[in-house]
């Protein structure tokens, strides 16, 4: 991407440049990332007793509001080329089409791996936790996981290294991010960095926004979880079925689920390269920091 936009610091004390180079600038972000994080932690602790659902909602709310409060007062104001990637101009065309995209996409999943007899319903579901689930696994865990590997990692690994490396780094460490869920192995983080990082991250190098990566990760946790029944990266939700994983663990995920599947990797890896491709013919790839593109 010839970027056309004059950094606001370019004439800036070395203090000030030093502050925005894009590694440092990460680092400071992530820092505030975490400490909104504990302190939503902290501030869950202290609601009064509530039912289960509605504490859930509660809990995601504060940590989604403190997450976009530091984002929107600070966050975007990083760097030397400051930019705001959750823009309410576009918001809710790009959630819907994430929403959209990643319904279909785990739903084709399921189908496929029902005719190669690795899916089947056993039963109805419970629906009990359907609100907690859905505001802690889906919504909450979309934004949130999205806000930082590609609001904040790979933001700024791209300024500094570009758009490849922001992409083969930021989905790696979204793989690893997954290790240490349950029933996690390296096959299946190896999956979510193929499958997962690829596709999210293609959203955003397309969009250059973070609602279709948002919308697209949440409604994939959904549909999964709630709908069809499937451990949500290895953690077992409460669906509208009672959903039973057998046949060769490559094409089931084993207990971590459809998304450790050979079957979820050829399905989500060539969307993800579809927007790949746009991206570059709309010329949105990020030259190295080095290179002189400034």
């Amino acid at each position: 991407m010839n970027e056309a936009v004059v950094s606001v610091y370019e004439d800036a004390p070395l203090w000030r440049r030093l502050l925005n180079f894009p590694l440092i600038a990460m680092v400071i972000a992530v820092a505030l990332f975490i400490l909104a994080s504990f302190v939503a932690q902290e501030v869950g602790k202290l609601l009064p007793p509530m039912p289960t659902n509605v504490a859930a909602v509660a809990k995601a709310v504060i940590a989604i509001a403190l997450e976009l409060g530091v984002y929107k007062f600070v966050v975007i104001r990083l760097g030397d080329r400051p930019r705001d990637d959750l823009k309410i101009e576009g918001a809710s065309t790009g959630v819907a089409k994430g929403l959209l995209i990643g319904c279909l996409l785990f739903s084709a999943l399921v189908g496929i791996a029902s005719l190669a007899g690795a899916y089947r319903i056993v039963g109805a579901g419970d629906t009990s936790e359907l609100v907690k689930d859905l505001a802690g696994m889906a919504i909450a865990s979309a934004f949130m996981e999205e806000l930082l590997f590609r609001g904040i990692l790979f933001r700024w690994i791209e300024a500094f290294g570009g758009s490849w490396a922001a992409l083969a780094v930021t989905s790696a460490l979204f793989g690893l991010g997954h290790l240490p869920n349950p029933n996690a192995t390296w096959v299946s983080s190896l999956a979510i960095t193929v499958e997962a990082g690829i596709m999210l991250g293609g959203a955003y190098m397309l969009t250059r926004s973070l609602w279709l990566a948002m919308g697209l990760h949440a409604a994939w946790n959904f549909t999964q979880g709630f709908v069809f029944g499937v451990p949500v990266s290895g953690e077992n939700v409460h669906g509208l079925v009672q959903a039973k994983l057998s046949g060769p663990v490559l094409l089931s995920g084993g207990a971590f689920g459809l998304e450790a599947s050979i079957i979820a990797v050829l399905l989500c890896v060539p969307v993800g390269v579809a927007m790949i491709v746009l991206a570059v013919r709309r010329g949105r790839v990020v030259d190295p920091w080095w290179s002189g593109r400034r």
